[in-house]
Parts: structure tokens; sequence; C-alpha cells
């Protein structure tokens, strides 16, 4: 962990949940991540996140503005990162888009990967031993790191 809380990876699906219902866990998640730990990014997962959050099925429930300072503010807060070619080449899942979570933890040392993917989440004990926690929001908030009641 580093001084300034938990390094941790947060998979599209989790940034996309947080901005549509802002009460819930992920949203949650992402303030405290925000607030007191380090979002790490890597070019691959941002541009992700930025090609999905322009899809125009979110335009009615998304405004162009919240889109917008979402990925201002997750670029400013993120541990940029870039993954090397070693790690890049390595299989883990067996959808191989969501490897790119899986690289961007091992390359940061990340605490934390949080995710609600099934594909990453049944990975959990394969990747312990690799250093790569993997846990769902609702189950993050339970952890003292995340230190999410206060």
């Amino acid at each position: 962990m580093s001084p300034r809380g938990p390094v941790v990876v947060i998979d599209t699906n989790v940034w996309i949940s947080g901005m549509l219902t802002r009460s819930g866990a992920p949203a949650q998640l992402i303030r405290q991540v925000v607030r007191q730990g380090r979002p790490v990014l890597t070019p691959e997962t941002f541009a992700e996140l930025k090609q999905r959050l322009w899809l125009p099925k979110f335009d009615r429930y998304v405004s162009i503005e919240d889109r917008r300072r979402l990925l201002h503010e997750t670029d400013t807060a993120a541990l940029w990162i870039d993954v090397s070619p070693q790690i890049a080449k390595q299989a883990f899942c067996r959808d191989a888009d969501d490897d790119k979570f899986i690289h961007a933890a091992l390359a940061s040392n990340a605490d934390w990967l949080v995710t609600g993917d099934k594909d990453l989440l049944v990975l959990s004990e394969t990747l312990m031993a690799s250093g790569v926690r993997i846990v769902s929001p609702p189950d993050a908030m339970q952890l003292p790191e995340f230190n999410l009641r206060t």
C-alpha cells in the first residue's frame, strides 16, 4: 500500500457503474480510491474507458459534461503506468480483452483489482500467488484498506 492508501486497478465496468448509480458500491469505492488511494491507469485501460463512456446508450443517463468531468478527474488522479512487453504477453483470462486489467495490476504492484466481471473474479485465487488480489465493489467495501465507512 502506498503512503496515500491503496493502489487500485478499477475495471471499466466499475467506472461506468459508478457514474450511472452514484450512491452504489462502485461509486462509493471510486470516491474513496480517488480521495485516499491511487487508481491505476494504463493507456489501454483508459482508452477502453473513453470508448465505452461515449457509447450512445449512455446519452440519456449521463451528460456530456459529466463524462468529460469523469475522464478529466480520472486522468488527474491516476497513477499512470506502462505495462512491459514481458507482462503484456501473459494470458490469464478466458476473455483476452480482460487481461489488460491484470497486466495493469501486475505492472503497478497494485494492492487490489476491483471488478464486477466474473471472468476476472474467478481468477482471484489463481492470481493471489502473483500478488494480485481481485475483489468486487461490494466486497471491497468490507475491507479495512478502503475505509469506506468514514
